[in-house]
């Protein structure tokens, strides 16, 4: 089981390392050792006697979303039979890692380990990107050039899809110090692990970015207020907040307003994703019911633009206009039961009695999957296998049953019970 732990969190880390897993080099590896990983674990349930399949309800309208897609593929209603088959793999790998985990990530250690590993991907990540960005000159990594433009940060070629990534990340240590969800030893570290993304969001000055981790901010504010009646760490939060705001002072505000300036050359404007959307949109009335197949909007997208600026438009710039349009009516049915499903989970997770980690990590991934559909209204994260990945694990963790109180908080609870009891009745030691 361990294995398959370290061999979730390795692919984890290959696909936010390649760059998102953009290229075909990339996805091919992806895939098969997505297979691979997949037929491991079926080995490894097959062979052990008390091993069980945990199912929830989030797969369901996922298998939904992959049915209809193979389906436009044998009935010949997708446009271009290839791009969708790609998609297929693609889309497919990144289900085949999540559910993985969500069987090798069940107990109350286990799960400790998924969320400080993602803790400490993001703090690496952001890491690398500042460092990059003050010494690499724009190549990625220092040492690999653009040839076809972007606007890269960190391994990412994307300033916005790097700000999803951290959208994705950061909500867990945020949610660690707002709700108790470690030790109070161990809060700076948290504290600084989860800084140092923090103003990697702000040096990247993705616009999207920006907005959707304040929504993100947001969101936890409110949450953090309704809970106000339980004892909660006010003061490392305000602490942070404090920090935060120096390292955006001594990075630069200038930087991140300039990015809410008109923009560059290289720079796809508001109204330019206005009228993206509107083309995709188009699409989707054209093919309601069937949907032109899913990966298929590069192809079909030119018969419906209104703006033709000579640039190829291989994504909307907003996810829900784009999957409406690959996969029509049933794409949107299999979405909102998704949706619907996901925000139930989110209820009961906020409602349920649990300890202090069950909800810390219940809260973050509400958070992150939250700030990711937000800023999905705007960009294209959920087509980057990585980000779509991290989503995915998000939403699994929020899924996961609501923990109990720690054993050993129950234990103490108890020895400060029984001395009580000592102290009042002085007697009955004798």
């Amino acid at each position: 089981m361990k294995a398959l732990q370290i061999a979730v969190c390795s692919l984890i880390v290959f696909a936010v390392a390649v760059h998102g897993v953009v290229e075909i080099w990339s996805e091919s590896t992806f895939e098969i050792v997505a297979a691979l990983l997949f037929l491991a674990w079926g080995l490894f349930a097959t062979s052990s006697t008390d091993a069980e399949v945990h199912w929830n309800d989030l797969n369901w309208p996922i298998v939904g979303f992959f049915v209809w897609a193979i389906l436009q593929l044998l009935f010949r209603i997708t446009v271009y039979p290839f791009l969708t088959w790609t998609s297929l793999l693609r889309f497919g790998a990144c289900f085949l890692i999540y559910f993985v985990a969500t069987q090798v990530f069940r107990d109350r250690n286990d799960l400790r380990i998924l969320t400080w590993f993602l803790v400490l991907l993001g703090f690496c990540v952001a890491l690398e990107g500042i460092a990059q960005h003050f010494t690499g000159g724009g190549k990625i990594y220092g040492f690999r050039e653009l040839h076809l433009g972007g606007e890269p940060f960190g391994p990412y070629v994307n300033r916005n899809h790097f700000a999803g990534l951290m959208e994705l990340l950061v909500p867990v240590g945020l949610s660690f110090l707002a709700f108790r969800g470690v030790r109070r030893d161990l809060v700076p570290i948290v504290g600084l692990f989860t800084l140092v993304p923090v103003g990697a969001i702000f040096l990247a000055a993705s616009r999207g970015g920006l907005i959707a981790f304040g929504f993100e901010l947001a969101l936890l504010a409110i949450i953090y207020v309704s809970r106000r009646s339980g004892k909660m760490r006010l003061g490392p939060v305000i602490a942070f907040v404090l920090v935060v705001a120096s390292l955006v002072a001594w990075l630069g505000i200038g930087r991140v307003l300039e990015r809410f300036s008109p923009t560059g050359p290289d720079e796809v404007t508001i109204n330019r994703r206005l009228t993206m959307t509107k083309g995709t949109l188009r699409v989707f009335l054209a093919h309601p019911i069937t949907g032109t197949g899913l990966g298929t909007l590069v192809v079909e997208f030119p018969r419906y633009d209104t703006d033709y600026d000579g640039k190829l438009v291989d994504h909307a710039h907003d996810d829900y206009a784009e999957f409406l349009a690959e996969l029509g009516l049933p794409g949107a049915i299999c979405g909102i039961a998704f949706l619907w499903l996901l925000l139930q989970a989110s209820v009961r997770g906020l409602q349920t009695t649990q300890g202090h980690f069950s909800v810390a990590y219940h809260i973050a991934a509400l958070v992150a999957c939250a700030g990711m559909l937000f800023h999905s209204f705007v960009d294209f994260n959920l087509h980057i296998p990585s980000n779509a990945l991290l989503f995915l694990i998000q939403a699994g963790l929020l899924a996961t049953p609501p923990l109990p109180q720690d054993q050993v908080n129950n234990r103490k609870q108890m020895a400060w019970s029984t001395d009580s009891v000592v102290d009042i009745h002085p007697s009955a030691s004798a």
